[in-house]
Order: C-alpha cells, then sequence, then structure tokens
C-alpha cells in the first residue's frame, strides 16, 4: 500500500491529466440536461473563477517574477508574493480543482463527481506539496516564511488573511 501512495504521488501530474481528460470526456456524453439549474449556474461562476485562477498567475509571474528573456512564465527568478500570489501561493493548482468542481456542477452525473473529487485530491495530496518543495528548495526560507502567510490553495483563508494584514 505505501509503495502504491508512493506512485500515484510520484506520478500525479500524469494521473491528474488522464483523469481530468477523462472528466471532460465524459462530461460530453453523460450531461444530465435535467439537473438542478441552480447548481449548473454556480457551476458556470465556478468556471469563470478557474478560468481566472488560471490566466492570472501567468500575467503576474511574466511581470514580477523577473522572467528572462525568451522564457515562459514559469521560469521565475524572483519569489511573487503579490497580486494573486498574496491570496493563495498556488493559483493555478486551484483552478485545476475549480475545473474538476465546475465539470461535476455542470454535467451532474455521478461518474463525473468521482473522478472529479479523485482529480481534486490528487491535485491537493500530490501536485501541491510537490510544489512547495520545489520552491522550497528554490528560494529557501523566504519561501517557508510566505508559506506561513499564505496558504496554499484555500481562497476564503487567503482573503480573509489578506485582508486582516490590510488592515
Amino acid at each position: 500500500m505505501k509503495q502504491l501512495r508512493k506512485f500515484i504521488l510520484s506520478s500525479a501530474w500524469i494521473i491528474w491529466i488522464v483523469l481530468l481528460i477523462a472528466q471532460v470526456m465524459l462530461s460530453l456524453f453523460l450531461y444530465h440536461p435535467d439537473g438542478n439549474q441552480t447548481l449548473r449556474v454556480v457551476g458556470w461562476i465556478i468556471g469563470a473563477a478557474a478560468g481566472l485562477f488560471g490566466v492570472l498567475p501567468m500575467i503576474t509571474l511574466r511581470s514580477k517574477g523577473g522572467v528572462p528573456e525568451g522564457k515562459d512564465y514559469t521560469h521565475t527568478t524572483a519569489l511573487v508574493d503579490s497580486g494573486v500570489y498574496a491570496v493563495v501561493r498556488h493559483p493555478q493548482y486551484l483552478s485545476f480543482m475549480l475545473l474538476s468542481l465546475f465539470l461535476i456542477l455542470v454535467a451532474q452525473h455521478w461518474l463525473i463527481a468521482v473522478i472529479g473529487i479523485a482529480a481534486m485530491a490528487l491535485v491537493y495530496t500530490g501536485i501541491v506539496p510537490q510544489a512547495d518543495r520545489a520552491n522550497i528548495e528554490k528560494f529557501g526560507d523566504e519561501y517557508r516564511r510566505y508559506m506561513q502567510r499564505v496558504p496554499g490553495i484555500n481562497l476564503l483563508a487567503g482573503v480573509i488573511r489578506r485582508l486582516r494584514r490590510i488592515k
């Protein structure tokens, strides 16, 4: 069991991509047209938030992360803790989780929910901790202090903490 967990966590990205593709493809075929319209509207709002949290980090890291000329936004040389990064440390991973939740609420099928919950759990338990470890290696104690100030993907806690710091 311990080796299975180690394999899953070491293969987290590949497994997550497979789960997301399965969730998207099944959503096309298992969409429940007579589902709850209120849940569907909430789903679309969450989908818009997923898009926002997917794009904002690219803009923020490109402008504030000291990205070398010709490199993509992930090649930062400076720790960014402003903008969306003042609220959550991993906004794109939050967007991945919100994308799965969007698909669950819009399609409204149990199989899509099961796959989506698995995908969200994998992001939370596998991908986010990997990213934190990589950033600790890259930025050291500065990143550890940042981790204490800003939650990984908990948007509500991040907003509350941010508002307290502003006061």
